[in-house]
Formats: C-alpha cells, sequence, structure tokens
C-alpha cells in the first residue's frame, strides 16, 4: 500500500522568552543571504506563541529592508550596529545616531599612524542612505551595494553611521586590536564579519538598540534570548537573559555564550526555537507497514550547552 504521512506538533514546555534578537549575516541568513525553510517555520511557531522577532543587525536600515520584506517583518529592526532604530513598516527610522566627520578622520589617522594605511567605507545615516567606498577598499560582502568615490574627502558628503575598515595586510583580529589602542574614546570600534572593522559613534552597539527596541516593545533583558555570531554580539549578549552562539561563531563570541547551537547553514537558530516553542515534525511509514507509525523524537538536539546567566 503507499506511503502515509501524518503531520505532528511536537510541543515544548512553556517558554520565558517574549523577544528573539537575531543577528543577520553567519546567523539568520545562510551564506547565500536566504532564509531556510525551517528557520522560517521555527520563528513563524514562536510569533504565533507570542513571541516578537527582532533583527538587530550591522547592516544598514536601507540594505536592511528588503530582507525584513521577505521575512514579512514590518516592525522594528535595529540596525548599523545599534546606532539606528528602523520602523520597517513606516519605512522611517524612530531613532539614530552619527558619527561626527571630525572624529572620524581623527579616528582614522591615528589607526594609520598605528598600522599604515587603511581603505575606508562608510554607511551615511538615513533610510534612504548610500554606503560609499574609496579607491582601494574591496567590499567583503558582494551581495551588497556599494558607490565608489575618487577620493576619501567625498566619504563624508552627508551625515554617516559608521566607518568600515580593510588592511592590506593585518587580519581582523590585529586590526580591530591595534583600532581600538588607536582610537580610545573617538569611536567604538567592533568586529562584525570576516574583513569588517567598524568605528561606530562612542559608546553605541548592538546592546543600546537593542534595549531601545526592547523598551518600545513593553519588553525587558529577562524575557530576551539573543542569537549571533561574532564579536559585535557580545553587548547583545551581555544584555539579554540568554545568549546562543553558532557553531561558527567567532571563539571570543563563543567563550561568553550560554549555548553553543548549530552554524547558521544548519537552521542552528530554528533548532533551538524548536526546543523552546515546539516543532512540526513528518512520520512516516514504511510501504510495507500497515498504517501510519510514530516515532520518538531524539533524546536530545544537537546543540551544546554552558552555564549561563541567571
Amino acid at each position: 500500500m503507499g506511503r502515509t504521512i501524518r503531520i505532528l506538533w511536537i510541543m515544548a514546555a512553556p517558554t520565558s522568552y517574549a523577544l528573539i534578537a537575531t543577528d543577520l549575516d553567519g546567523t539568520l541568513l545562510r551564506a547565500d543571504d536566504t532564509l531556510s525553510d525551517r528557520s522560517r517555520t521555527a520563528l513563524a511557531r514562536a510569533t504565533a506563541a507570542g513571541a516578537r522577532h527582532l533583527v538587530v543587525t550591522g547592516r544598514p536600515a536601507p540594505r536592511v529592508r528588503p530582507l525584513l520584506d521577505d521575512l514579512g517583518a514590518g516592525g522594528l529592526a535595529v540596525c548599523g550596529q545599534g546606532a539606528q532604530l528602523y520602523d520597517a513598516g513606516a519605512d522611517r527610522l524612530l531613532w539614530s545616531v552619527t558619527l561626527e566627520r571630525d572624529l572620524a578622520e581623527t579616528a582614522l589617522g591615528k589607526i594609520e599612524a598605528e598600522v599604515g594605511q587603511v581603505y575606508a567605507a562608510v554607511d551615511q545615516d538615513g533610510v534612504d542612505g548610500l554606503t560609499l567606498i574609496e579607491p582601494g577598499y574591496l567590499m567583503p560582502h558582494p551581495t551588497l551595494p556599494a558607490v565608489r568615490v575618487p577620493r576619501r574627502d567625498d566619504l563624508w558628503a552627508a551625515p554617516i553611521s559608521k566607518v568600515l575598515l580593510r588592511h592590506p595586510s593585518l587580519s581582523d583580529d590585529e586590526l580591530a586590536s591595534a583600532a581600538r589602542g588607536a582610537v580610545g574614546s573617538l569611536a567604538t570600534v567592533t568586529m562584525s564579519g570576516p574583513g569588517t572593522v567598524e568605528l561606530q559613534p562612542c559608546g553605541i552597539t548592538k546592546a543600546t538598540g537593542l534595549a531601545l527596541a526592547a523598551d518600545y516593545l513593553g519588553l525587558t533583558s529577562s524575557e530576551t534570548i539573543a542569537f549571533g555570531d561574532m564579536p559585535n554580539d557580545i553587548p547583545m549578549f551581555d544584555w539579554a537573559a540568554r545568549g546562543v552562539a553558532m557553531a561558527n561563531a567567532h571563539p571570543e563570541l563563543k567563550a561568553v555564550a550560554d549555548e553553543v547551537t548549530l552554524s547558521n547553514e544548519d537552521d542552528g537558530i530554528a533548532v533551538v526555537l524548536e526546543r523552546l516553542f515546539g516543532r512540526g515534525a513528518d512520520w512516516s511509514a514504511s510501504a510495507s507497514v500497515p498504517g501510519p507509525v510514530s516515532a520518538s523524537m531524539p533524546a536530545s538536539t544537537s546543540t551544546q550547552t554552558r552555564v549561563g546567566r541567571q
């Protein structure tokens, strides 16, 4: 007889997490900038249970808008490493902070005095802001649009939310370390991905924007679970009740995470959300068996749990 398919919902114990904060690149998205069906379903089930999903990303608002449209997310998003609180439904910034030109130029000068020439790019502020890159700068993420300008002075044509840096020979870790030592309190230095060392307004981190967004939503840090993959996610993990690093995460983030899940390519976020909010599973019977049969779920998931914040 034919194969029989039965859909069962695997229920999870009630969870106290009302806010799910996810990074995008290397975390929620796969390498090709897509969201898997499994991750999409897990997020939908969590939101149907009453949780709110909040994107918290280093990308500026204009580079996030198409992804939010694909996610069907019309609410808030934290963009620009926490420098922008974006209302996707209204396509406007509820809050933003810019990096002053004088501070940016001074910081760049101090960094170059320490490590030699660097190549720079900037993200302009605003919902229609451009990413401008100077000669020699190579975009680390080829799918993101950018405009090449002829001179560094042209980077400052409009207010900016951050500066992106690349060095011809130093590793990201080496450049980030040298930049922190050189700029001091002029700016916040973050590393948000391969080839992505950034200067932001001093004191601005993902935690800044996440806390502001949570306040808008009437939620608190004790109700928040956060997912990330790079050192720029550390402040977000410190703020949230629980921080979950991807298997592909930077060692610095894994060291402070409460849990390490599977990689972004292996639906690591979905694995955790299914554990917290339940999941749908396909159960099938062999053609030789007269009717549907049920199988037990695996006794454990493929996540590594660490002792976390209480």
